[in-house]
C-alpha cells in the first residue's frame, strides 16, 4: 500500500455521546495530533438507556468550522433508505466546498436498526441492500460529475437534477464491507474500503482483501489506489482492569450480525446485547501496556491496512486522546511511519 501514509484516526462515539462534548473530542483529537475524525450516521443507538445519535451531517459541519487540518468522514452513513442519494449528494458537495479536501463520504448497506423507525418499510435481503447502494453510487457520482442529471434506476430517480454548491474535486468515497461481495464492489468502485477490527485474520487476508484487489482489477484500476480503513477497537487505559470494564458498554459488539440484523428496535437490542456483556471484550484490543498494545495492532499493519480509525468505549474519552497521543500513536509513526 505505498501509495498511501500511515493515517491516525478517532472515531467520534456517537451513540454514546451528545452532539456538544463529541464536538469538543474531535477538536481535542486534532490537537493531540490524530489525521482524522470518523462519525457514524445512526438515527438510533444500539441501547435505549442513555443512548445518543446526533444528526452526522449537522455536526460535520461543526467540527469543520471548529478544525483546520483533519479529514472528516462518516463510518458509515447508509444513502439509500431514511436519504435519497441526491440529498446526500447536495449535503456532501456543501461540506467538500466548504472544507475542500477535509472530506470522505463513507457508506454502507444499512442496518434496520436505522432506517425501519424512519421508513416504516420491511427491511429488505443483503442482495437488494448491496444493489441500491450501488445503484445510490451511480447516481451520487453523476451529480458530482454532470449539470442535469435524468436518472432513471430501479430504486431511484431524478429529473434536470442539479449539484449547484461541489467541490472542483469530488468527495472521496469509501465503502464499507463485511464480506466479500461488498468488499468486490469497494475495490471496483470506491476511493476506499472500510471495516472493522476483531474478526479473526483469516477474513481480512483470505476473503475481504482479495475481494477489493479482484473489484480493482476487473475495472482496470491499481488496488494500491484504494485506500484500506479499519475502525480498531481499543480499550488502552494505565489501569488494565479499567480497560476491560469500558468495554461492557458496547457488548452488541459481541452478537454475532444475523442476531441484530432484523432488530429495529433500540430496547431489544439493549437487551440482547445485556445477555452477552461478559463478553463484550472479545471484540476490543485491550491493554494497560504500550508495547504489548502495538503488537496488538501491528496485524492489522501488516494485512495492509494504511487508515487506522481508533475506537475507544470509555467514558472519559479527553483521557485516552491525551493518553493514545503520548503513548501510541507516536510509537506506531515510528514504526511504520
Amino acid at each position: 500500500m505505498a501509495n498511501h501514509p500511515l493515517k491516525l484516526g478517532y472515531k467520534a462515539s456517537a451513540e454514546q455521546f451528545g452532539p456538544r462534548p463529541l464536538l469538543d473530542f474531535a477538536v481535542q483529537a486534532e490537537e493531540a495530533g490524530f489525521d482524522s475524525v470518523w462519525i457514524s450516521d445512526h438515527f438510533q443507538p444500539w441501547r435505549h438507556t442513555n443512548g445518543h445519535a446526533p444528526f452526522a451531517l449537522s455536526w460535520l459541519g461543526s467540527v469543520g468550522e471548529r478544525t483546520s487540518r483533519i479529514e472528516l468522514g462518516t463510518s458509515v452513513l447508509t444513502p439509500t433508505f431514511r436519504y435519497q442519494p441526491a440529498v446526500v449528494a447536495q449535503a456532501f458537495g456543501t461540506l467538500g466546498a466548504m472544507y475542500p479536501g477535509r472530506i470522505i463520504l463513507g457508506v454502507g448497506s444499512g442496518e434496520s436498526l436505522n432506517e425501519i423507525a424512519v421508513t416504516g418499510g420491511e427491511w429488505p435481503e443483503p442482495k437488494e441492500r448491496l444493489a441500491r447502494l450501488r445503484e445510490a453510487l451511480a447516481l451520487i457520482k453523476e451529480l458530482w460529475s454532470n449539470e442535469l442529471v435524468n436518472f432513471e434506476g430501479r430504486y431511484y430517480r431524478t429529473r434536470n437534477a442539479t449539484i449547484y454548491d461541489r467541490p472542483d474535486k469530488p468527495v472521496p468515497i469509501y465503502i464499507s464491507a463485511g464480506g466479500p461481495v461488498a468488499a468486490k464492489f469497494a475495490g471496483r468502485e470506491g476511493d476506499g474500503f472500510i471495516c472493522t477490527s476483531g474478526k479473526g485474520d483469516e477474513l481480512y487476508r483470505d476473503k475481504l482483501l482479495p475481494a477489493v484487489v479482484e473489484g480493482a482489477k476487473s475495472a482496470n484500476r491499481d488496488p494500491q489506489t484504494i485506500e484500506h480503513t479499519i475502525e480498531v477497537k481499543v480499550s488502552f487505559d494505565t489501569d488494565r482492569e479499567r480497560a476491560l470494564q469500558d468495554t461492557r458498554i458496547w457488548s452488541a459488539l459481541a452478537l454475532p450480525a444475523e442476531d441484530k440484523a432484523n432488530i429495529h428496535d433500540p430496547r431489544e437490542m439493549e437487551r440482547k446485547s445485556a445477555e452477552v456483556a461478559d463478553q463484550a471484550h472479545r471484540r476490543w484490543l485491550v491493554s494497560s501496556d504500550p508495547e504489548e498494545h502495538i503488537e496488538q495492532i501491528r496485524p492489522y499493519i501488516e494485512l495492509g491496512f494504511t487508515h487506522l480509525i481508533f475506537h475507544a468505549p470509555g467514558d472519559d474519552q479527553s483521557r485516552f486522546i491525551q493518553l493514545y497521543a503520548k503513548e501510541i500513536l507516536p510509537r506506531l509513526r515510528q514504526r511504520w511511519g
